[in-house]
Order: structure tokens, then C-alpha cells, then sequence
């Protein structure tokens, strides 16, 4: 695990290529090069690694040779390259209330301005420190990055919460980090923030306003319109018609009482609904965001996990009164395949507040799911992440450098293209 750990860093390989090496399982790990493309890496002696296509675990053919744990350089595929000298700055700083918060700026090497991008998460539990390889990638680009473990994940200190006014006032005060710490070499400022992430960095830009925001797969709905709106996709993805779809959204209707209740109240409901539908054709495809978990678990599961899973989240925020007075440029992209956060809806919305003049600018992905990720479909029906996007990446890399977008970024085609004011 020592020999992986050493090895993650940002290369650039003879041919020009920028190759991400991060950490992948227990001793393993993962590659990444700025088109999308992926895969896990195994140790198989003598400093080469092998590789498996995506998270499919399929071997893939690449290979990759690391000397002396990347000081002495690698190799991708036979082509050599070296460890770039990016510049990484640890720190720790106080979020909202007095919460201690672990940080990490990286930037490019050089003197020169940067725009800054400040990572927000979704709503995972990990380290983003230890997961987010966009904090290498961006960098190897020549964008500086601000990332850090959200309260009560990783580093930092306090206690795991949705509640997104209390994430903005965190972001902000990432923001205010990384501009401290970048110094002279501070240009442009704004977020990304992926999933969960998109109801947070539109709010923090509200407060204290920014440079610019990414929405990677987030929403322009409530958490639980998100819900329902993706038992409505799983109920026509299936073939259902009108008696199902109503039958699921009686399910949708008890699994809501529960998040409001903060699970205080709703379990007889939810208990009622699984036994009248459970025999129906179409209750096993009922899946949404948060109603799947808990029509799998029983009540003391639920009861003894669920509320940390979800804590504080505001379950009808609605974040139109904050996108619509939000008049810095946004960049919003998403997959059509996705099937936790359906985008049909969040596109609708947005559409009406580009026609309205808002600087927004939407892009989708063909054949893509949460995460940004495309994906093959198993014999059990369950889908493997095989590689994100081509253009996704650039896509951001170009809205944060201030360049002209381009019509298409791989199969996806903008919907606006702005002006964005250069570095």
C-alpha cells in the first residue's frame, strides 16, 4: 500500500499526454488521462502495474511501469514520462461555526496567475483529499485547485451534514483559503461542485459572490422532486404504464414522510405500501435516489443508518429563488442516463433562465450516468462504469480558463455558448 501511495501524483508523458495516477483499492491503483479514460491498476512485480478497463474489472491490455515509485519516472503503454512539479500547500482553516477544516491548494508549476477553482462536495462520506483526482488534473492544466474534506469526512473536524446553508458557508470559507494561499497567484475564482454539490456552490455564489460555477450532475429540483422524478424514469424505463407509475409514487409519498420526519415518523406508512405493492411486476424496478434504500432495509436498519446517511438534508429546498437572481456564469453538464439524478426537469428549468437572460450555459452527455461516468450494462442488469465523457474534462477545463467554448465537446453540443472574460 506504501508503493501506492507514493506513486499518485500528476505525469506528463512523452507525447505530450497528461496521465493521472490516484489511489485506487487496498495496494492498487488507478489511472486517468484528461479524455475520460480509466482504469484500476494491480501490482504485478518489478514496478509494473496491469490494468482493467473502467471499474469492470476486465483486463483492458495497458500497462504501466512506475521506477522508484514515479521519482524515477513512468511509463504508460512504453511511453515515458515524468512526475510533474506540481505545487501542493496543506492547511487547515475554520468553516462555518468555528468547524476545523483540512484543506489542500495544488497548483501549477510557475509564478504565474491561475484561475482558482474550489471543489465542493457531494454527498459521499470519503476524504476528498485522499479521492478527488480533479485537484491533480485540473492543475496538470494549468488551473489551481482548492479541495477539502467536507465536515465530518477525512481530516476535518465536525459532525457529516446536508444541510446546504451550512456547506455554502464552508465553501465560502474554501474560497477564502485558497485565495490566501494562492497569493500573487490568484486570478478568477469560482466552484465546482458535483451532485449533491450543485444545490451548494449556486448558494455560496449567492452569498459571496464568485467568478464562476460548474454543476457537475446536480439538479435544479428538491431532494425529493429529485426522488420521485427518478422512480418516474425507472418506472418507464421498465415499460410500465399509468396503474404502476401510480403505485410508485404512493411509495415515493411514504419514503418522503420518512425524510421529513427526519425518521420519526412514517414507518407503518412505508411498511403498508411495501406489502400492498411488493408482489406487483413492477415494485423490483422501483429504485429513485433514497426510496431503494429503504424499501430494502427493514425499519430497524433504517432506523439505526438512515439518519446519518441523510442528516440535516432539507428535503424540499428549492434552489430556483437562488438561480434566479444568480447572475454569474454557470456551466451545468449531465448525463442522459441518469438515472439518481434525472436531469429532464433541472434542463426545463434551466432553459427558462437562459431565455431569461441568466449566464447559464448546459451540456449533456450521451450515454452517461451519475458521476459523469458511461457504463456497460452486466447479464444481472447492473450497470459498470467503463470511462467518463470525452470533453467533459475540457469542457471545465476551457469555462475555467476563460476560453471560447466550443460548439461540441466529444457527442455533447452546448446549448449557449457565452462570453467569458479571460484570466
Amino acid at each position: 500500500a506504501s508503493d501506492a501511495d507514493c506513486a499518485v501524483g500528476s505525469y506528463r508523458l512523452a507525447d505530450g499526454r497528461a496521465l493521472d495516477i490516484g489511489p485506487g483499492g487496498e495496494g492498487r491503483l488507478r489511472w486517468r488521462t484528461l479524455d475520460g479514460r480509466t482504469g484500476a491498476l494491480s501490482p504485478a512485480g518489478d514496478g509494473t502495474w496491469t490494468s482493467t478497463l473502467g471499474w469492470t474489472g476486465r483486463a483492458d491490455g495497458h500497462r504501466v511501469v512506475i521506477d522508484d515509485c514515479g521519482r524515477g519516472g513512468i511509463q504508460f503503454d512504453g511511453i515515458a514520462g515524468e512526475r510533474v512539479a506540481l505545487v501542493e500547500v496543506d492547511t487547515r482553516f475554520e468553516g462555518s461555526g468555528g468547524t476545523r477544516l483540512a484543506g489542500r491548494l495544488t497548483l501549477p508549476p510557475g509564478k504565474g496567475v491561475v484561475p482558482l477553482v474550489v471543489l465542493i462536495h457531494g454527498a459521499e462520506h470519503d476524504s476528498a483529499l485522499q479521492r478527488y483526482s480533479l485537484q491533480r488534473e485540473f492543475a496538470s492544466a494549468g488551473i489551481g485547485v482548492f479541495a477539502y474534506d467536507k465536515r465530518g469526512t477525512g481530516a476535518s473536524g465536525g459532525e457529516y451534514t446536508q444541510d446546504y446553508l451550512t456547506l455554502a458557508t464552508d465553501a465560502i470559507h474554501a474560497a477564502r483559503e485558497a485565495r490566501r494561499l494562492a497569493g500573487a497567484r490568484a486570478g478568477r475564482i469560482g466552484y465546482q461542485g458535483g451532485s449533491q454539490g450543485g444545490w451548494v456552490a449556486p448558494l455560496a455564489a449567492r452569498i459571496a459572490p464568485v467568478d464562476f460555477v460548474i454543476v457537475s450532475f446536480g439538479l435544479a429540483v428538491s431532494p425529493l422532486d429529485e426522488d420521485r422524478e427518478a422512480i418516474a424514469g425507472d418506472m418507464a424505463r421498465g415499460g410500465f404504464g399509468p396503474e404502476a407509475m401510480a403505485g410508485a409514487m404512493e411509495i415515493a409519498d411514504a419514503t418522503a414522510r420518512l425524510i421529513e420526519s427526519d425518521f420519526s415518523e412514517g414507518f407503518v406508512q412505508l411498511e403498508a405500501v411495501k406489502a400492498k405493492y411488493r408482489d406487483a411486476s413492477w415494485y423490483p424496478a422501483v429504485r429513485g435516489n433514497f426510496t431503494g434504500y429503504l424499501l430494502a432495509n427493514d425499519a430497524e436498519v433504517i432506523r439505526r443508518d438512515a439518519p446519518g446517511l441523510v442528516r440535516s438534508i432539507p428535503a424540499r429546498y428549492d434552489p430556483m429563488p437562488v438561480l434566479e437572481t444568480l447572475d454569474v456564469p454557470q456551466l451545468w453538464l449531465f448525463g442522459s442516463e441518469d438515472r439518481d439524478a434525472p436531469p429532464g426537469e433541472t434542463l426545463r428549468r434551466l432553459a427558462a433562465l437562459q431565455r431569461a437572460g441568466q449566464p447559464i450555459v448546459t451540456v449533456v452527455f450521451p450515454g452517461a450516468e451519475h458521476g459523469m461516468y458511461e457504463f456497460e450494462v452486466a447479464a444481472d442488469g447492473e450497470r459498470l462504469s467503463t470511462r467518463q465523457p470525452e470533453g467533459y474534462f475540457q469542457a471545465m477545463a476551457d469555462f475555467i480558463l476563460g476560453r471560447p467554448l466550443q460548439p461540441h465537446y466529444g457527442a455533447a453540443t452546448l446549448s449557449q455558448v457565452p462570453v467569458i472574460p479571460s484570466p
